[in-house]
């Protein structure tokens, strides 16, 4: 691999350090000529071997290793490959294989391989591999790997991989594997995986997995898989698969699966197995479990099974209702309980005890 081969040449330069060690070529300095040293002190552009300098300018390539004590001049350029050592700070256009920095690493471009920040790390570009960043890491672009950040680990691209920030993680654009935020998880676009946010998660797009929110969980679009809210799960198309919310769920088209919300669940469909003190929703295909009361939307159809304190189909009801007071517009099935009320009925049979059909 690259970032073994470059290590090798390094430890082989260290090795010959008495043999092959060159005085610094004070014409070098600034010059711009494509100077190769196995062992470098200064400002010198391309350098094979190991480099040290206090703060590169008009930097070109480094294969070996590169000691700083500060950040680059701004656009002095620069490609290391192999280990880039910042004493405090250490920074280059591209950094491919081992960044360190007491206080941070930074990229104008791509950081690929392992970077650890005292305080963070980022790249402008894309960032590959493993970063550490004590306060922050972050990319420009897209983030690949394992990210951890001591508050906030981001990317205004997609990240992949698993990433996690103790305050928060989030991407400008998609989301694919593993996040965890102790506030939140948060995607522009869509997601695809395990989300863990202390307060919330949620994506603009379409969520698929699993997502786990200390307040609720949200998406855009769709949410497949399993979501579990503190407070409420909600998807703005349909939610499939189980989801639990301490006060509520609901969605902006259809619930297919299982919904539980200990105060209400609604949507315009509802497919599979509801569990809510109020459930509302327009077509109903399944079965409704309320305590309270369940009452559809206009020109409903409920097909199923219905058992709640109070049953209300504005519409036609097929299958059974269960509750103290069951009402339907038109009925094809069975109502029991204390009072049940079919319009559509003869008049003798709109309102009965017990039972109606």
């Amino acid at each position: 691999m690259m970032i073994h081969r470059e290590l090798l040449g390094l430890i082989a330069a260290t090795t010959l350090l008495p043999i092959w060690a060159r005085a610094q070529d004070s014409g070098a300095q600034g010059s711009g000529a494509p100077v190769r040293h196995v062992i470098s002190i200064g400002n010198h552009p391309r350098v094979d071997g190991l480099r040290i300098n206090f703060r590169d300018r008009e930097l070109d390539l480094v294969r070996g290793a590169n000691v700083t004590v500060w950040s680059p001049v701004p656009d002095s350029g620069g490609t290391v490959k192999g280990l880039a050592l910042g004493l405090p700070m250490t920074g280059a256009d591209r950094i491919d294989g081992i960044g360190l920095g007491l206080l941070g690493v930074s990229a104008n471009e791509d950081l690929r391989g392992l970077m650890i920040g005292g305080i963070g790390a980022g790249a402008g570009g894309d960032m590959r591999g493993i970063t550490f960043g004590g306060i922050g890491a972050g990319a420009g672009g897209n983030m690949r790997g394992l990210t951890v950040g001591g508050i906030g680990a981001g990317a205004g691209g997609d990240l992949r991989g698993i990433t996690i920030g103790g305050i928060g993680a989030g991407a400008g654009g998609s989301v694919r594997g593993f996040a965890l935020g102790g506030i939140g998880v948060a995607a522009g676009g869509d997601a695809r995986g395990i989300l863990v946010g202390g307060i919330g998660a949620g994506v603009g797009g379409d969520l698929r997995g699993a997502a786990i929110g200390g307040v609720g969980v949200g998406a855009g679009g769709d949410l497949h898989g399993l979501a579990i809210g503190g407070v409420g799960v909600g998807a703005g198309g349909d939610l499939r698969g189980i989801a639990i919310g301490g006060v509520g769920v609901g969605a902006g088209g259809t619930i297919h699966g299982a919904a539980f919300g200990i105060v209400g669940v609604g949507a315009p469909r509802l497919e599979g197995i509801v569990v809510g003190s109020l459930v509302r929703a327009e077509r109903v295909r399944g079965l409704v479990i309320s305590p309270l009361m369940f009452r559809s939307l206009r020109s409903a159809e409920v097909r199923g099974v219905t058992a709640s304190g109070v049953n209300i189909v504005y519409g036609s009801q097929r299958g059974l209702a269960i509750g103290l007071v069951n009402y339907a517009e038109s009925l094809n099935g069975v109502q029991v309980g204390g009072i049940n009320i079919v319009r559509d009925n003869p008049p003798g049979r709109r309102v009965l005890p017990i039972v109606n059909w």
